[in-house]
Formats: structure tokens, C-alpha cells, sequence
């Protein structure tokens, strides 16, 4: 019963998604009528048949994975990155006193002021890569710091007095209290990570990028790939999105089948 009812409200959920997106779909169709110029607004059908002769094309999956691999790689490593710093600060105050104006100048500092000095640094290929790792660097480890401090100080003391080994304490302890935290993170971090890494290879102009053909796109005043590409960028986001959460589900869902931990110690 509780799995019908769980799918009942996928399914839900699935359909007004649906009906919402094709709202939206056939706003931007009249909108596109109205204006009446593609140089101006391109219409939702043009887009398509514009998607579908790209995705035809190699040079298109060429720009789309090495896309990828930039900018996730980024994402990747300021996730990691965080995780570490958070811990690491958590546990000392003299580091969490060190790196927190550090942190905290990233993060209001503009992406474009980055990738502009990082322009003299380093080569364009790896600029995706930096912009998105130090746009969410601080948002990773703001998420998991705050994550380690929510952890509930009694159990805390209960492991200490009980003496359970690391590995029990971060799977019982740790794990459960960080990764809604984590999730959070990961969520809005590879949206943005998504956002600096284009913006940075629009600038870069790196060889076989989004951004490359984004930059082209505006040069040439071709709309329907602009349009297009833009497209690309948000389901890429999206798809990596979802991925992270059904992969951290999946995590919660399996420590959630592990048990309690035992008094054996």
C-alpha cells in the first residue's frame, strides 16, 4: 500500500510537471507569434529542429563532454574540498580564524574578476574548471560546517563514553547529521559551478566548449543556436542535479538498512 501510494505521487508529480512545462512551452510559442522576429525571439519549435540537427553533429558531443569534464571536475573538487575544510575547521579554531576571510571574499567577489585574472594564470582549457570549483568552494564548505555543527553533542559524548571506533562514529553519527547538508550543497553548487564554468569558457574561449559555441552563437547572430545551446546548459545542470540526489539517496537509503551500531566496541 505505501508503495502505490508512493508511486501514485510520482506519477502526480510527473504529470504536473508536464502540463506546467508545456504551459510554459506554448507562453513562449505565442510570445515568439507576437514578436514576430527570430532575430528577436526564437520560437520553441525552431529551437528544437535547430537541437536536433546539432546533436546530429560530432563537433556538438565534442563541446558537450568536454564541457562536462571541466566543469563537473570543478564541482567535484570544490565538494571535496569543502568536506575537508569544514572538518578541518570544525576541529580547529585557529584554521576556521585563518580561512574563513579567505572564504568569505570568494564568495562576494564577481565570477567575471576571477576568470579575468585567472586569464593571465593559467591556459583557457582549464579555466571552466577553476571558475566552477571557486564558485562552489565556499558554498560547500558553508553547508558542511554547518552540517558538523548540527550534530547532536549528547550522542557525541555517548561515542566517547561507549569508545566507538572512528568508522562507526561517522557512519552513525556524521553521515546521517551531514548529508541533507551535503545534498544541499551539491544542488546548488552545480548550478552554479554550471554558470561560472560557461561564463569562464565565453571569456576563455577553450577549444570544443559550450561557452566557445555560446560566444559564436552571439557573434554570428545565430539565435536559434544561442537559443539551443542555452537549452543544452540547463538540462545538463539539471541531469547532473538529479543524478547527485538519486546517488544520495541512495547512500541514505543503504545506511538507513545498515542498523544500529552494536555495544561490542
Amino acid at each position: 500500500m505505501k508503495d502505490f501510494t508512493t508511486k501514485s505521487k510520482i506519477g502526480k508529480g510527473w504529470i504536473r510537471g508536464g502540463v506546467v512545462a508545456a504551459l510554459w512551452l506554448l507562453l513562449w510559442q505565442a510570445a515568439a507569434r507576437v514578436v514576430g522576429q527570430e532575430l528577436l525571439l526564437v520560437s520553441p519549435l525552431t529551437v528544437l529542429r535547430r537541437l536536433l540537427q546539432l546533436v546530429g553533429q560530432p563537433v556538438f558531443w565534442q563541446a558537450v563532454l568536454s564541457s562536462c569534464g571541466r566543469i563537473m571536475s570543478g564541482v567535484l573538487l570544490a565538494l571535496a574540498a569543502g568536506t575537508v575544510l569544514a572538518a578541518l575547521m570544525s576541529r580547529f579554531s585557529f584554521l576556521y580564524a585563518f580561512f574563513r576571510p579567505a572564504l568569505q571574499v570568494i564568495k562576494a567577489t564577481p565570477v567575471a574578476s576571477f576568470i579575468i585574472l585567472a586569464l593571465v594564470w593559467i591556459r583557457s582549457g582549464a579555466l571552466g574548471a577553476f571558475a566552477a570549483f571557486l564558485m562552489v568552494l565556499p558554498m560547500a564548505w558553508a553547508n558542511l560546517y554547518e552540517g558538523l555543527g548540527a550534530v547532536d553533542k549528547e550522542l557525541l559524548e555517548m561515542a566517547k563514553a561507549y569508545e566507538l571506533s572512528p568508522g562507526k562514529k561517522l557512519r552513525y553519527l556524521y553521515l546521517p547529521s551531514l548529508l541533507p547538508y551535503f545534498a544541499a550543497a551539491c544542488s546548488a553548487g552545480i548550478g552554479i559551478g554550471w554558470k561560472a564554468g560557461v561564463a569562464a569558457e565565453v571569456l576563455g574561449l577553450p577549444q570544443n566548449s559550450i561557452g566557445k559555441a555560446l560566444y559564436n552563437a552571439k557573434i554570428y547572430l545565430e539565435m536559434p543556436d544561442l537559443f539551443c545551446w542555452t537549452a543544452v546548459i540547463i538540462l545538463l545542470s539539471l541531469f547532473f542535479e538529479k543524478l547527485a540526489a538519486y546517488l544520495l539517496r541512495a547512500v541514505t537509503a543503504r545506511l538507513a538498512r545498515g542498523g544500529k551500531p552494536d555495544d561490542s566496541h
